[in-house]
């Protein structure tokens, strides 16, 4: 079996730990004494987490040059939507009982809920265009430009969590800095192309010039 294969399968199932956990503490009564609470806690931090991580591979593969890790990117980004259902479900539906007027003041009147929910509104196209199928209809170009909310995302997922806890923020602070790297090694990479590019074109354009000077 190809260590990718297993590698896949076992970020699978270490990826599931989280909400097992959550299962098996709901049965056992330890989800302390606000479980909403622990559980909206819990789910939003393993969807931030994971979304980190996603972006982490892209990087990984340019550093390992081990261009089979990439097939992780696609998986993790699912899970992060995924927890990051349950931590916008377990908000409407367990913390407010899915009442849709109480929700809409709550949105529009508390500025970490409204980015809270901006977060989940970007993961959305993220997740229904992650398959090939989608990347075919789209085409690279739409479905590359689409995706760069992967950045945007965590970025306001980071601001949701600062306002969320307000005083102990040294655990924000962490994701914040880790993905301030990733931005920077992407901002990186993209003046390199771009740099790149730009001296093809004047070596193109000078060897124009010499060209036609000879004849």
């Amino acid at each position: 079996m190809k260590p990718i294969v297993l590698l896949k399968r076992a970020i699978f199932a270490a990826a599931l730990i989280p909400a097992a956990a959550l299962i098996v503490d709901a049965f056992r009564g330890r989800l302390t004494a606000n479980p909403i609470d622990y559980i909206t806690d819990t789910t939003g931090d393993w969807a931030l987490r994971l979304l980190i991580v996603t972006l982490c591979i892209t990087p990984l593969r340019r550093l390992t040059r081990w261009n089979p890790i990439i097939q992780l990117r696609r998986m993790l980004g699912l899970f992060s939507f995924f927890y990051g259902l349950l931590h916008v479900s377990t908000y409407t539906v367990l913390d407010q009982g899915l009442d849709w007027p109480a929700i809409w003041v709550d949105v529009t009147k508390r500025k970490f809920i409204f980015v809270g929910v901006a977060t989940f509104v970007l993961l959305v196209p993220l997740a229904l265009t992650s398959t090939s199928g989608a990347l075919k209809r789209l085409g690279y170009a739409r479905w590359k430009r689409l995706h760069r909310l992967a950045y945007v995302a965590p970025l306001l997922g980071v601001i949701h969590f600062i306002w969320r806890v307000k005083r102990d923020v040294r655990e924000p602070i962490v994701y914040g800095t880790v993905l301030g790297l990733l931005l920077l090694v992407r901002l990186g990479t993209y003046l390199r192309l771009r740099l790149a590019a730009s001296t093809t074109r004047v070596a193109v354009v000078l060897a124009a010039v010499a060209g036609s000077l000879m004849i």
